[in-house]
C-alpha cells in the first residue's frame, strides 16, 4: 500500500533451497473477458497496489473469476509458489479478531505468553 512504509511491512518469502523458479506459460482468454481484466488491472496500477516488472525470476498467471454480478475479479495462481515454501508450523493468527478485540483498549501488547 502506498501509504505505508516499507521497511515496516516488507516481507520476503522463505522458499526452499534448491527450488528453481517457475514462470507460468501465458494464458490466453476470451477478447470480453480480456477487456474486463485490462480494466480490473488498470484500477490496480492506478491504485498501485501492482506494479509492472521486466524481468521476473517467479511469475504466476492471473485467474480471473466471474462474481455474481458478472463482473470480472482478478486473483493470482500462487500454486507453483506455494509448493516452494515449507508449511508454516505456527500460521499468524486471524487478523480481524486482533483488531476487533483491540479497538476499545489503550494499549496493545505483543507479548508470546506460549514463548515464556
Amino acid at each position: 500500500m502506498p501509504s505505508l512504509n516499507p521497511n515496516l511491512v516488507s516481507h520476503t518469502l522463505n522458499i526452499e533451497l534448491g527450488t528453481k523458479p517457475v514462470v507460468q506459460p501465458r494464458r490466453n482468454f476470451h477478447p470480453e473477458i480480456e477487456k474486463q481484466i485490462k480494466v480490473e488491472i488498470e484500477k490496480l496500477l492506478a491504485a498501485g497496489f501492482i506494479k509492472p516488472i521486466k524481468h521476473p525470476t517467479w511469475l504466476a498467471n492471473i485467474v480471473p473469476v466471474k462474481k455474481k454480478t458478472r463482473v470480472i475479479r482478478v486473483c493470482t495462481d500462487y500454486r507453483d509458489l506455494n509448493r516452494a515454501c515449507p508449511k508454516d508450523e505456527f500460521p499468524p493468527p486471524n487478523m480481524d479478531i486482533l483488531i476487533d478485540s483491540t479497538s476499545d483498549q489503550g494499549m496493545l501488547s505483543f507479548m508470546d505468553g506460549f514463548s515464556g
